[in-house]
């Protein structure tokens, strides 16, 4: 990815966060510790308690991670919340002392355009954005004009692209980026059709597209299975690092010692294997990448983004 590169054309990454965003990979759950509506303060001072607001706060995992925080004394209360500028709205207002939900492009577009000053403190995992088909066993099998439905939402369908490229199906102007539109296609094989990350499986399944690029999440809720994946991202590949979902609290909080014990107990054996199990095996936790590590990306995409204003 060329990270010196920015599309002029592109004003804002994305609005609001479509379920199963970018690249995260978490089914967006009514109920949780709380009322969605998020209502009720933060734990603020309370160094014995976390305030956290999630998109799927009923899930296993979420119930190891508190008897994880409880043995050492901290009571871990998840909050769900099923839109994205709500659940980082919730941390910048105080409503909840820190989200998990999103990955570091998502992240900037809410600082740079909601005046936002939430950081990363603690990586979580990258998910996988894959080409699904079930009439092509094989990307070179894709004949030429072949219609591929991808996300619409810019960060997903600039990733899509991506991938495509990876393919060789397309071809993006100077390499394309994690900002890349349609505007940037200078050679195609296929036809691309950008819908709603919720109708790429509907796309694929009525015959409307002979492949899609579909988020772990939709493909889970649509019945793909791995067996029909013709084409899967490297989760090594440090191109995708844009996509690494983080825990994220304000700036002027980022020093608090409790966000240490919520990392380390979030990557222990036991929260690790609910949440693999969850997306069936398809993410790669990246428990390596550091506070300053997120944080030099983070800004790195922000300073794209402004720079395209």
């Amino acid at each position: 990815m060329n990270k010196t590169r920015v599309n002029k054309k592109l004003l804002s990454v994305f609005g609001v966060l479509a379920a199963g965003v970018l690249t995260m990979s978490m089914a967006a759950c009514a109920g949780g510790d709380a009322a969605a509506s998020g209502t009720g303060e933060a734990s603020g001072s309370d160094e014995s308690k976390i305030v956290l607001a999630a998109d799927d706060g009923v899930e296993a995992h979420w119930t190891i991670l508190k008897e994880k925080l409880a043995d050492e004394g901290i009571e871990l209360e998840v909050r769900t919340l099923t839109d994205g500028v709500q659940l980082n709205q919730a941390v910048q207002d105080g409503e909840a002392d820190i989200n998990l939900f999103q990955h570091l492009i998502f992240l900037s577009d809410f600082n740079v355009n909601s005046g936002g000053t939430l950081v990363p403190v603690g990586a979580t995992a990258v998910y996988p954005l894959a080409l699904y088909s079930e009439k092509y066993t094989d990307v070179a099998d894709i004949p030429a004009g072949t219609v591929v439905a991808i996300p619409n939402n810019p960060t997903n369908l600039a990733r899509a692209l991506l991938n495509l490229q990876r393919a060789g199906l397309l071809e993006l102007k100077d390499g394309g980026d994690a900002f890349s539109s349609e505007a940037d296609i200078v050679d195609s094989k296929i036809e691309i059709l950008a819908v709603d990350s919720n109708q790429t499986v509907t796309a694929l399944k009525d015959g409307s597209a002979g492949a899609a690029v579909v988020n772990n999440t939709q493909a889970q809720k649509g019945g793909l299975g791995d067996d029909v994946i013709i084409f899967k991202e490297d989760l090594d590949n440090p191109e995708l690092a844009p996509y690494i979902n983080a825990f994220v609290v304000k700036d002027e909080d980022k020093d608090d010692p409790r966000w240490a014990t919520l990392i380390e107990a979030y990557h222990s054996t036991e929260v690790e294997a609910a949440v693999a199990e969850l997306n069936q095996d398809n993410l790669q936790f990246k428990g390596d990448w550091t506070a300053a590590d997120l944080r030099a990306e983070l800004t790195t995409l922000e300073d794209q983004l402004r720079e395209s204003k």
